[in-house]
């Protein structure tokens, strides 16, 4: 690859990490959220193909969309469940993130895409390990209310099935839209399902709500810190971690 081949690549990148960065912070305008993820999408499947998920190209909120589920596969890591955090990685990794995210949350998927990936590679690598804490924080965002909720909810039902990473990263694969229906209960047990979750004791847990007091403490605890940013917001040791450097992570474990 020549030198102005890597520099035109590099600068793609940057674009996509800005591009990142511009959907976040608007979160509280939708046109311009959109607006921003639709760069990064664009950006992204120039510039990091890899790391971009197929899909059927269905509408998410479809019966349609959860017709042929995706094949996604599991982390090679240790995953534990201490009530609304759900930790996954080697005890002895040499850096530990906590990562706030919302499953309805646009730029939370756009950063999924643009850093996932690495984030798994990563993990299997023993040198990191993500606290992951899946926030009700758009929960009026969508019509009906309740998805975000609903969906954080289903992820930590999933955990208890040891099936936390696939069930997380098919919620972000079939990401309803903000301002439209999300999954129901009964699609979101289906996705659990389609994964290989059996018995009733998952279906239950995701009705009932069994773990949506846990996601509600989680919000609560990291907007009373003061540093809670929306939507996704990256700590380490308490400290928010900016990422609008697309070597953040590269650079956190040098």
């Amino acid at each position: 690859m020549g030198g102005a081949e890597r520099n035109a690549r590099k600068k793609k990148q940057q674009q996509a990490t800005k591009a990142v960065v511009s959907a976040r912070g608007a979160s509280n305008d939708r046109n311009k959220v959109i607006i921003g993820v639709v760069v990064v999408v664009v950006l992204a499947v120039a510039v990091i193909g890899g790391v971009i998920w197929s899909s059927s190209g269905s509408d998410p909120g479809t019966d349609d969309s959860l017709a042929n589920p995706p094949s996604v596969a599991g982390v090679s890591a240790p995953i534990v469940r201490e009530a609304g955090v759900v930790i996954v990685g080697k005890d002895g990794a040499k850096v530990t993130l906590d990562l706030y995210e919302d499953f309805l949350c646009p730029a939370c998927g756009a950063f999924k895409k643009a850093y996932g990936e690495q984030i798994k590679q990563e993990i299997e690598a023993g040198t990191l390990k993500v606290r992951y804490h899946a926030l009700p924080y758009l929960n009026r965002l969508s019509d009906p209310e309740g998805y975000s909720r609903d969906a954080a909810n289903a992820a930590l039902c999933a955990a208890d099935e040891g099936k936390f990473w696939e069930y997380h990263e098919t919620l972000f694969l079939r990401q309803p839209e903000e301002g439209g229906p999300g999954h129901t209960k009964d699609e979101l047990v289906k996705l659990g399902t389609d994964l290989g979750i059996t018995g009733d004791a998952f279906r239950q847990c995701v009705q009932s709500g069994t773990h949506e007091q846990d996601a509600q403490a989680e919000l609560d605890a990291v907007r009373a810190t003061g540093k809670f940013e929306g939507t996704p917001t990256v700590m380490r040791d308490g400290e928010v971690v900016k990422w609008d450097d697309r070597d953040w992570l590269t650079n956190l474990l040098k």
